[in-house]
């Protein structure tokens, strides 16, 4: 062979050495890539599960806190009148004590005193919850707040002036409760 020949192949050989060198190291570091990858891959995974778990205790939280709220709301409007009814039970006494005391004695004047005690008592405890009662006798009809029954003639009111109040109106707080029978000038 000819030092030409020997120095190609010595050249090849040492071609091949430093290909499969940079293989095995193309190869490591693909091997690196794939681990990283894999590592990644786990640990989105684990992110995923971790997210996932948190999604259905939050989600499980969410309806207890709607069955919760759900079960308060239906108890809240079974009892919400029980405040006022435990105000207006010695009224209700009272009304007792009044027919009772009325039926042995007979006196009637004390009775009539009586029931205007205990009716002066429960309109106190209604405004105290706040109830008023509307004053209507004057006003010029408003169908928010009146109910005309009848128009009638009237030489001292102007036309569509409340006359006559038939049955009371009542306000609660800030809300019509019940609007005013009337009869009205026309």
């Amino acid at each position: 062979m000819s030092t030409k020949e020997q120095h190609n192949e010595a050249a090849e050989a040492a071609e091949e050495t430093v290909s499969a060198e940079q293989s095995e190291q193309v190869v490591e570091e693909s091997e690196v890539e794939v681990l990283e990858a894999d590592s990644r891959y786990a640990e989105l995974v684990k992110q995923a599960e971790e997210n996932q778990q948190r999604f259905l205790r939050a989600q499980a939280d969410f309806d207890n806190f709607r069955r919760r709220t759900l079960k308060e709301k239906e108890e809240l409007g079974q009892y919400a009148s029980m405040k006022l009814i435990g105000q207006l039970l010695p009224v209700v006494d009272n009304f007792e004590r009044a027919v009772a005391a009325a039926s042995v004695n007979g006196d009637f004047e004390s009775l009539a005193k009586g029931v205007d005690m205990i009716f002066r008592q429960l309109e106190q405890t209604l405004e105290q919850e706040g109830l008023k009662a509307m004053n209507v006798v004057g006003e010029p009809f408003n169908p928010d707040f009146h109910q005309a029954i009848m128009q009638v003639e009237s030489d001292e009111h102007e036309e569509g002036i409340v006359v006559e109040e038939v049955q009371k109106g009542y306000i609660l707080k800030d809300k019509v409760l019940r609007p005013a029978m009337v009869k009205v000038s026309s």
